[in-house]
């Protein structure tokens, strides 16, 4: 086993030893998690919120046990697999020993740490990206093309896994146009290799088809909601902290790929970054949409800074160069993961402000983090609903029905009762078994949503009650009222077919 890789292997035990270490007990998952894992028992060519892929994986995790161990296994193989591809362009662009571990340092100690610690389809989406630009390079090497087949097999993967790849080919392809690799659009291996990656999305497509293409309603929703209050400087500002130990790698492709002769038949990613994120920009998309851009770019940087530190006094700013993204991870590691109680949080909260780690979605600044807020409370919902399904009678006939997807999906994995919540919400609007008679109703509803549900739906049963709530005040179901409704004197399924034609309609 040679120098190089042991130092490799070392890189992805680290990898791995890290997502495990970085996150404490006193989380539990985030909602989007509880979401993704439910898909596993409703497999289909696509759903709501995402392309099919991360369904895919929940299942292989629910046949192995679907324990927290095997959910943080995969986003922390995805980041593994992404230092190894930018490893192996580092050997493509003949970079050295030094190269090879500045590059494995940078994507190690950057936001795809932070990235991997949640079972989201962004961290496969981030190899995605790496893979992509990787082929890129090995095709503009070897003028083979065979890697146009292998990158529009790559493509098709990442697309079932995240539309937001569409946004690599947004840069990727005008880059084209403007160098001299324009002449691959004359090659027909181009088009049947598109052909090819057609096919594969294409049951995905046909599913967008068969149901009115919800990616559309997803969008919308997300600009309403969501990417109304992005601010495009943040987006600019939040690039920088992500690799903020890399910036002097990174930086210095661009200025190698404009000006480093080894590199001009690469000129084309310089160019490729312009546009993808210009286009980020221009959709005011989220900032961590384009994390997967850079890991290439610390390839090109790691071989050129090799380059310039390897000869005379400057070989000595070697150890240097690699002791940056650890040093300033330090402080990043202190406040950027859920390895600190919510108390210790709110007792130093400036310092997380200053970086913007309170702003949540609504554009506004909370007690945690939002995502640290979406780790808490779950576990406590669902053995209170468990705890009221057991008392009821013809608890078999017992619609549980949730505000939101993260409610449903932490009952439904973590309750001990054969039950399955249902909501209005994402996905689970096309899972709600109909096929039974219900008489009861579980109702789980938002803290600014309980004021008149007792008082507006009482009226249709014959026991009504505000059995219990979410007590965790840091959670952001904190005040998440679970109610009891008794003995139906309606039809609720009618109630709840006319409902869900209400959403839909609306979509």
């Amino acid at each position: 086993m040679t120098k190089k890789t042991i130092i490799l292997i070392g890189f992805i035990v680290l990898k791995f030893l890290l997502q495990y270490f970085l996150l404490s007990s006193e989380y539990e998952l985030q909602r989007d998690e509880y979401l993704h894992l439910d898909q596993a028992n409703h497999l289909a060519w696509g759903y709501l919120s995402v392309p099919p892929f991360t369904s895919w994986t929940s299942y292989i995790i629910q046949l192995l046990g679907n324990s927290v161990f095997w959910i943080k296994f995969f986003p922390a193989l995805y980041g593994a697999s992404t230092i190894y591809i930018v490893w192996k362009a580092i050997e493509e662009l003949n970079g050295n020993l030094f190269a090879l571990t500045l590059g494995a340092t940078c994507v190690l100690f950057s936001a795809i740490l932070r990235l991997n610690t949640l079972y989201q389809p962004n961290s496969f989406d981030v190899l995605s990206w790496t893979v992509l630009y990787f082929i890129v390079l090995k095709y503009i090497q070897t003028d083979d093309l065979k890697w146009l087949y292998i990158g529009a097999i790559a493509f098709a993967i990442g697309f079932l896994n995240k539309y937001n790849i569409v946004f690599l080919l947004i840069g990727l392809v005008p880059s084209l146009l403007i160098t001299e690799h324009r002449r691959i659009f004359l090659k027909p291996t181009l088009y049947f290799a598109i052909l090819v990656g057609l096919v594969l999305i294409l049951p995905n497509l046909v599913w967008q088809y068969n149901n009115n293409f919800p990616v559309i309603h997803h969008l919308k929703e997300l600009s309403e909601t969501q990417l109304v209050n992005v601010n495009r400087f943040d987006f600019l500002k939040n690039q920088l902290i992500f690799f903020m130990g890399s910036l002097i790698v990174i930086f210095a492709s661009f200025y190698a790929l404009l000006f480093y002769t080894p590199f001009n038949k690469y000129r084309l990613f310089f160019f490729s970054i312009l546009f993808t994120l210009i286009a980020f920009i221009y959709f005011k998309a989220k900032d961590y949409y384009a994390i997967g851009i850079y890991p290439i770019y610390i390839a090109f940087g790691s071989v050129y800074m090799a380059n310039i530190l390897k000869n005379g006094w400057r070989k000595y700013l070697q150890p240097v160069v690699i002791a940056v993204p650890i040093l300033l991870f330090i402080p990043i590691y202190n406040v950027a993961f859920p390895n600190k109680s919510p108390e210790y949080i709110v007792q130093h909260l400036e310092k997380y402000k200053k970086l913007g780690l309170l702003r949540w979605e609504d554009g506004k600044d909370h007690l945690l983090p939002q995502d640290f807020a979406d780790m808490l409370g779950w576990k406590e919902l669902a053995m209170k609903v468990d705890s009221i399904y057991t008392k009821i009678p013809n608890k078999e006939k017992t619609l549980i029905l949730c505000d939101n997807y993260g409610q449903a999906g932490a009952i439904n994995y973590y309750t001990r009762q054969n039950i399955t919540a249902v909501s209005f919400n994402a996905d689970y609007i096309e899972w709600i078994d109909l096929t039974k008679n219900y008489v009861n109703l579980i109702r789980i509803k938002e803290a600014n949503e309980t004021g008149t549900e007792l008082k507006e739906t009482s009226p249709f049963f014959e026991n009504s009650s505000v059995a219990d709530s979410v007590t965790n005040k840091y959670s952001r179901e904190f005040g998440t009222s679970i109610f009891a409704f008794i003995g139906s004197r309606i039809d609720i399924n009618k109630r709840i077919k006319d409902e869900i034609i209400s959403v839909k309609n609306y979509r």
